[in-house]
């Protein structure tokens, strides 16, 4: 199911598998909170016998696969990293992405900074000039999206010498979605059984 373009919506998905007498958990492939966790997702479940999990991020799998990313690119030890996040204007979307910005550093063992494409300043070019000045070596974008697309495009025009690839597809993503599956699925039969009347 889809928030946003594509169909069908998570609604309609959510109320088919309602009117066929079963309980839906939607998981968005999603990296933080933003609009379409609050507001899409959050109707689409709302008074139906269905629960939505949290985004896929922060989780230090995603470090993982940026690290992997960034290797693959051809990240050399000059170069300054700049983290490119889609954004949102939620300020809890910034909060988990400088979470995985500083659990990258950490990997990395240099400082990470962070643009954004959208919601939250600073954007990806500016992020990028910023740290062009701040270095003689090479800039190279991490890029903290999951799949190719308008964001990567706009990333990929944002002035870096490197861009890595989005995160997708990768086990540990998948991984992480049935997790948070798992986790929404146990909490959706907890609440359930709650409701239910004992005998005796």
């Amino acid at each position: 199911a889809f928030v946003d373009v594509q169909e069908p919506a998570v609604a309609d998905v959510v109320a088919s598998a309602a009117e066929l007498g079963l309980t839906a958990v939607v998981v968005p492939l999603l990296l933080s909170v933003g609009f379409h966790v609050r507001v899409d997702i959050a109707a689409a479940v709302e008074d139906r016998p269905a629960a939505a999990a949290p985004p896929l991020g922060p989780d230090t799998r995603l470090v993982d696969v940026l690290v992997d990313r960034l290797t693959q690119a051809g990240l050399a030890p000059g170069d300054t990293v700049v983290l490119a996040a889609a954004g949102s204007t939620d300020p809890a979307a910034a909060v988990a992405v400088e979470e995985v910005a500083a659990g990258l550093a950490a990997r990395l063992g240099r400082p990470v900074t962070v643009g954004y494409g959208a919601g939250s300043t600073p954007r990806v070019p500016d992020a990028v000039a910023a740290a062009r000045t701040e270095s003689a070596g090479r800039v190279v974008i991490a890029s903290y999206l999951l799949a190719p697309g308008y964001f990567h495009d706009r990333v990929l025009e944002a002035g870096a010498d490197v861009v890595s690839a989005p995160l997708a597809r990768d086990d540990r993503i998948v991984a992480i979605v049935l997790d948070r599956y798992a986790a929404t699925a146990d909490q959706l039969r907890g609440s359930a059984a709650g409701r239910t009347p004992r005998a005796g």
